[in-house]
This record gives C-alpha cells, sequence and structure tokens, in this order.
C-alpha cells in the first residue's frame, strides 16, 4: 500500500480570522485559485483521530511552542471510510512536513480497539513507527475532531489556501468510523485560515489572503477540542 512522505518542510501561515475575513477571502481566491477536486461544493467534511499519550505530549508541546515536534492522527473525509490516511506532521523551526501511509477501514479500526500486532509487520513504516509508540510512549487515540474546509490550489510555490471552520469534538469517544458519532462544537472556535507553500509565495496570492490586523497565528484543532478533558 502507499506510503509517501512530502519532499520538503513547507511555509505555513494561520490566521484567526471573522466570518466577513471568510466571505472576502472565499471571493478573491475563487478568483485566482482552483478548487481542489475532492471538493463538493468547493468543500469537505475532515474527520480526524488524534493520538496523544497519558503525559499529553502532543499537547504540551503544541501549547508549549516546543521547536520541534510531531503529531500523528488518522483522517477521512466526507464520512466516507474509502479512503483513510495515517498521518503524521511534523514541525522544525516553524516549518511543517507530513509523511502518510493508506489504511483499511478494518485497519484503522483494530488501531482504535487496540488490536496493534499486526501493525509491526505491516510493511508500512510510519504505521511500524506508529505501533512503537503506542507500545513504548504510550500514545494511544485521544479525540476525534471533525470540520468543514474549503480548499484553494494556486500551481506556482505549490500553494495551498484553506478556511476551515465549524470545529468540532467528539470529547473523549474515539469511535471515529462511525457516521453517528456525536460531535459538539469545540468552544468558541474561531474560523481558521491557513496558506502552505514551498520555496516562495506569489504576490497574487499575498494579496489575495492580506488582512489588516490579523497576527499569524498557531492555532491548534487539536488542541482546542481538548478543552473538555
Amino acid at each position: 500500500m502507499e506510503e509517501k512522505k512530502e519532499k520538503r518542510y513547507r511555509h505555513e501561515w494561520k490566521h484567526e480570522i471573522s466570518y466577513s475575513d471568510l466571505l472576502a477571502i472565499r471571493a478573491r481566491m475563487s478568483a485566482v485559485g482552483v478548487p481542489d477536486p475532492h471538493a463538493v461544493d468547493g468543500k469537505y467534511l475532515i474527520r480526524s483521530l488524534y493520538f496523544d499519550n497519558g503525559n499529553d505530549k502532543a499537547l504540551r508541546e503544541k501549547v508549549d511552542g516546543v521547536n520541534m515536534r510531531e503529531k500523528f492522527r488518522i483522517r477521512y473525509y466526507n464520512l466516507d471510510p474509502s479512503i483513510i490516511h495515517l498521518e503524521k506532521k511534523s514541525k522544525k523551526n516553524g516549518l511543517g512536513t507530513k509523511y502518510s501511509a493508506n489504511l483499511t477501514a478494518e485497519e484503522a479500526q483494530k488501531i482504535v480497539d487496540g488490536d496493534t500486532d499486526w501493525m509491526l509487520g505491516s510493511g508500512r513504516g510510519l504505521i511500524e513507527e506508529l505501533y512503537c509508540k503506542m507500545k513504548y510512549q504510550g500514545m494511544k487515540p485521544m479525540t476525534v475532531v471533525d470540520y468543514t474546509r474549503e480548499p484553494f490550489i494556486f500551481g506556482p510555490g505549490n500553494v495551498r489556501v484553506t478556511l476551515d471552520y465549524d470545529i468540532r469534538t467528539g470529547l473523549l469517544n474515539t469511535d471515529f468510523l462511525n457516521p453517528d458519532l456525536v460531535t459538539v462544537p469545540a468552544g468558541d472556535a474561531p474560523i481558521i485560515l491557513e496558506v502552505k507553500w514551498d520555496a516562495y509565495l506569489p504576490d497574487i496570492i499575498r494579496d489575495a489572503v492580506q488582512l489588516r490586523d490579523r497576527r499569524v497565528g498557531a492555532f491548534s484543532k487539536y488542541a482546542q477540542c481538548r478543552i473538555y478533558g
């Protein structure tokens, strides 16, 4: 099964924005960008299951702004379990990269259920790495995170602009393949603008996402969804 890594560390901006900001950026990006071909009516639902250990290592490193950190999650889209990815996101000096491996629904459910012995012989390095960290660092599925994403693509610079909103938490429920799983709003979660690019950010995109009085932030959907425990 396919396993891949992003070729390089990528730049990333995050801004907490208002609904009026969203409307403005959506209009600008619709004029200059290309919608993600996987989106339906310009958007899709993302459901992720995040991992952490008993000491909340991933959460604490994010909150404390640790320079080199990583997090594991399992993710699928529009509640369609036919394509599921295990992902590891790594941060170094403010830049990010991502490793990814495909999972079947059966494999994902086994991980949720704690049936992990098969992972070590899976032949997929990322799954084997997660197995080792579950076994020796106590990592385990922690919480479900749902949100809606509107993505835009711009070829030069390999730019991806996303608008994320309606962030919801499964509390401590990890049954993320259950389409009837009840999630609730994750507190007063903002709308998040994310901009990712490789070596350079074209001026046309810089202008399209420009906002007054908005600072680059480090908002974490996982951290926001842990406010209940």
